[in-house]
């Protein structure tokens, strides 16, 4: 007896159990597989894939939308304990089967070579930890969105105490900085007990898999075929070498321009440029934000700001704030739907339209694959994802001046604004150095990571070698657990070099963008088309940009930034 067909859209799915899954598996491991097949049995499975795939993004939405909403919670757990598991060994049979056909469909080589990598690493034994892992990272989620402060007779999260943090009221910044540090300082235990128990499923995955350590395991798990470990390194010590020294300078000239003998925490969190200027205010509702935003996207590329237009008119946003909202912002990506979804946490201030134009490069990244048949061309490694997300916020950076269809009616507050992104570029290398070495030491130190306090100890170390200049003292505690508020140390285990190789090759495209507008714009798209067809080199170079680490890429990048901050300087 036949199977029916899968459902084509993802409402009926959501509630479907394993068993009623299971046949398709079973009716793929069945088919006829050769040269004649091979494309309408990827397509299947494609499918089969893109359900599962949607589900969970779906479901992971809602748990992060309100990380209070108990049904949500059991929705999500439900699916990574019951479902997830059986996918992922009945996927495992099927790539197996893949590979064993020798069959190469055009296209499918670099996904075949992917697959090969993951294949050789799964371990059934491994799928529990796996749904131990994701209930934690859920629980890491909970624990930090329920942060709240009362300031000013009012119960407000961290995120929005950002909104009253950032001003030139220096006793006003610090007395919030106290506030808000002592808030986290409350859930220290807390987070090295999670953090304890995930290191340890980390350990027995990587060990379950015959690997030495976990930093080898997650390597090949994540995909890393174009770079090794050494590389990183490499790229470390290029960030150390050719920014740690402006990075020190920038602090130098902050605390001259300000008048103080040193910067503080509270000077250097506070997104105000400078420090004697009130901080940006871009917005003062989510629909500015959204309307302005999608003017300048239209203004650097019109189809682009077709996508965003699309978005908006299928409530695929979820921008404010809000108590019980998992922090930060991420795009995901409906897979059947063939859509993106962006969550964010706005509250009125240029970070945040920042990380507006960022996660819509990654939207626009997943309409410009949408082409692609297999779910397999569909998956793109972070290291490439992100020079989507990042270069988007550089090709916008001109139009954010209200006569250019932006959001501010002052010209020098829109150079403010692009000189304080570039200044956090440059600033950010060195702390993506801090937070890539802190996880390449603590998986290859197993012993001593497990740790909190030798964690706290070595996190401190490296933020002194990276990013000095910053008077800690009567702090300490603080700046030992930064590790604490890095959710990708917790969430996303080695998901964070991406970012910072991914800024090298998005200051290439923008530099390329700045000699012929078109072109760079043009092949930027082209490369987005590729999805993950092609090795992180070839993708690279389809953008305009080179995979290159070296110190002479990075002093490149740096030598871009900082003249533009002296060229726009010199308008205000």
């Amino acid at each position: 007896m036949s199977l029916q067909p899968l459902p084509a859209t993802i409402e009926p799915f959501m509630s479907w159990e394993w068993e009623e899954i299971k046949p398709y598996y079973l009716e793929l491991q069945e088919q006829p597989l050769n040269a004649a097949t091979i494309d309408l049995w990827l397509r299947d499975w494609s499918h089969l894939q893109n359900l599962l795939s949607e589900r969970r993004a779906r479901l992971s939405v809602d748990l992060t939308a309100d990380t209070t909403d108990t049904k949500a919670e059991a929705a999500y757990n439900h699916f990574t304990a019951n479902i997830r598991p059986h996918a992922s060994q009945a996927d495992q049979i099927l790539k197996q089967r893949l590979l064993d056909s020798n069959l190469t469909p055009t296209g499918f080589e670099v996904p075949l070579r992917n697959m090969r990598a993951q294949a050789a690493i799964f371990r059934p034994e491994n799928l529990s930890l796996q749904t131990e892992e994701d209930q934690l990272r859920s629980a890491y989620n909970k624990t930090i969105g329920a942060q709240t402060v009362v300031w000013d007779n009012q119960e407000q999260t961290l995120t929005q105490l950002r909104v009253s943090f950032y001003t030139p009221d220096r006793s006003q910044r610090e007395a919030i900085w106290h506030a808000m540090s002592q808030r986290r300082l409350q859930d220290r235990q807390h987070l090295n007990e999670i953090w304890q128990k995930i290191f340890k499923l980390r350990l027995k995955m990587s060990q379950n898999a015959s690997f030495d350590n976990y930093r080898q395991f997650r390597w090949q798990e994540m995909i890393r075929l174009d770079y090794s470990p050494e590389t990183a390194q490499s790229f470390f010590d290029a960030i150390e070498k050719k920014v740690t020294p402006i990075v020190k300078q920038i602090y130098a000239d902050k605390a001259q321009s300000a008048g103080l003998p040193t910067l503080r925490p509270w000077d250097v969190d506070a997104d105000v440029y400078p420090l004697a200027l009130p901080a940006l205010r871009p917005f003062d509702d989510i629909a500015t934000l959204d309307k302005i935003g999608a003017q300048v996207i239209h203004q650097v590329d019109p189809q682009l700001g077709h996508y965003f237009d699309t978005m908006r008119q299928e409530n695929l946003l979820d921008l404010p704030n809000r108590k019980g909202k998992s922090p930060g912002a991420y795009c995901t990506t409906y897979a059947v739907t063939q859509r993106p979804f962006i969550f964010m946490n706005a509250v009125g201030i240029q970070a945040d339209v920042k990380t507006l134009l960022h996660e819509a490069g990654h939207a626009f990244h997943v309409f410009e694959r949408n082409h692609l048949p297999y779910s397999g061309q569909q998956h793109v490694t972070a290291e490439f994802a992100e020079v989507a997300s990042m270069t988007m916020e550089l090709l916008a950076a001109p139009y954010l001046a209200a006569d250019q269809g932006g959001f501010y009616q002052d010209p020098a507050d829109a150079i403010r604004a692009r000189i304080q992104h570039i200044e956090k570029i440059i600033l950010f290398w060195p702390y993506m150095a801090i937070v890539a070495n802190f996880q390449h030491w603590a998986y290859t130190h197993g012993r001593d990571a497990i740790d909190p306090a030798a964690c706290d100890a070595h996190w401190t170390q490296l933020w002194h070698r990276f990013l000095p200049g910053i008077d800690w003292s009567g702090f300490e505690d603080v700046l030992a657990t930064g590790w604490h508020r890095k959710q990708h140390i917790f969430r996303y285990p080695f998901y964070y070099i991406e970012y910072g190789m991914a800024q090298l090759g998005a200051i290439q495209i923008w530099a390329r963008s700045q000699q012929n507008k078109p072109a760079a714009i043009n092949a930027y798209r082209q490369a987005l088309a590729l999805g993950g067809t092609k090795t992180l080199p070839d993708l690279y170079t389809a953008a305009g940009a080179q995979f290159a680490f070296d110190e002479t890429t990075v002093g490149d990048a740096i030598n871009l930034l900082t003249s533009t901050i002296n060229t726009l300087q010199a308008q205000l």
